[in-house]
């Protein structure tokens, strides 16, 4: 579940802290009743892009694919093979 606070309990630093690093998740801040922030753990933060990055990847894939920029492996192993008589 997620950790939600007010801006106001940001002054406990320390305590926001090891709530980022128990629940690891973001904690997500409000102002004034709003969604306003949201804060996280480094290891939580670095997770996330990994699998960002990771998404990103796989839909560069499938438009590559999509658009017939690929080549089947062997085939194109057959083709340096041959090219350099290995």
């Amino acid at each position: 579940m997620p950790q939600i606070i007010p801006i106001k309990n940001l002054k406990n630093t320390s305590e926001i802290s090891d709530m980022c690093h128990k629940t690891d998740e973001p904690v997500y801040i409000t102002k004034n009743g709003y969604g306003d922030m949201v804060i996280m753990s480094i290891e939580v933060f670095e997770n996330v892009s990994k699998r960002l990055n990771l998404y990103q990847s796989l839909l560069t894939s499938e438009q590559e694919i999509k658009e017939s920029k690929v080549h089947d492996a062997r085939e194109s192993l057959s083709q340096v093979k041959e090219k350099y008589d290995l």
